[in-house]
């Protein structure tokens, strides 16, 4: 039986990663605020739905999930007025230990993914002459910390690719902006420890560095401090601002912590060493 149509002037939102963390939350906020909406994710069992909320099995790394995802989408909307590229995970481990596979997977996920949907719905929004796609990178698109190097350059390729589309798209009624969230009380940190015992090599010389940066990425770890709802209200802050920003920050600190490490290098890699020494 076909899924019946949800047709309304509403407007529409697209949430990928959608079933944990700030990408449910998400979710749940723009639902509270009236809109309708579609959260993607692999485990579509754990998005909440309702009359206007939807679930979509979507795995952003496979071209046709992203096609069938978004044509859903377009075939029961006929718009869509915000893209928001949440879907990403943190493959950590030592540059030199991670495989090659591993380290593509960490882009197709935190990059490709985002590049594929985004250009999927483009041409409807510049049919539309509006539309918003708001990026969730990270402080850690700007700064760097050691057993992070793939998902820093992921964040980061994210950043540099979403500021050039925003100059490509912004005559057409379309805005392409960044989320760099801080530490946040999630999975992400688990998920980021796991990945760095798969990513080391049996004869690894980078054990007494796992032991301390572990430490870092631990769920009561200072810094963690930001909640989901916290970074949910600020997605969609950079969804529906009517000036929007190039960046969005949850924190002072957050912010500073960018500034520091692009204009104080020195300072920021002097700090970074003397919290790995402190952790020892």
């Amino acid at each position: 039986m076909a899924k019946e149509k949800i047709m309304t002037n509403q407007k529409v939102v697209a949430i990928t990663g959608a079933s944990n963390g700030m990408g449910k939350a998400a979710l749940e906020l723009f639902t509270q605020k009236g809109w309708i909406v579609y959260g993607g994710a692999r485990h579509i069992d754990n998005i909440p739905t309702g009359a206007n909320t939807r679930a979509l099995f979507l795995d952003v790394t496979d071209p046709e999930s992203v096609t069938n995802f978004g044509q859903t989408i377009l075939d029961e909307q006929h718009r869509i007025d915000v893209l928001i590229n949440n879907a990403g995970y943190g493959e950590n481990g030592p540059v030199e230990d991670t495989t090659m596979a591993h380290i593509r997977r960490q882009f197709d996920t935190n990059f490709f993914g985002a590049v594929a949907l985004t250009q999927f719905f483009l041409p409807t929004m510049r049919a539309q002459h509006s539309g918003r796609i708001v990026n969730i990178s990270s402080v850690g698109g700007d700064i760097y910390s050691p057993l992070g190097a793939y998902y820093h350059a992921s964040k980061a390729a994210l950043q540099q690719w979403s500021d050039t589309l925003d100059l490509e798209v912004e005559p057409f009624g379309i805005r392409s902006i960044i989320v760099q969230p801080g530490g946040t009380q999630s999975s992400w940190g688990a998920v980021a420890r796991a990945n760095i015992q798969k990513n080391l090599k049996p004869d690894t010389a980078y054990e007494p560095l796992v032991n301390v940066m572990n430490a870092t990425l631990a769920d009561d770890a200072p810094g963690m401090g930001a909640s989901v709802q916290d970074l949910a209200q600020l997605f969609y802050r950079a969804a529906t601002d009517n000036k929007p920003k190039r960046r969005y920050f949850n924190k002072f600190s957050d912010h500073m912590s960018v500034i520091v490490a692009r204009a104080f290098p020195k300072l920021f890699r002097s700090n970074l060493k003397r919290m790995i020494q402190q952790n020892k």
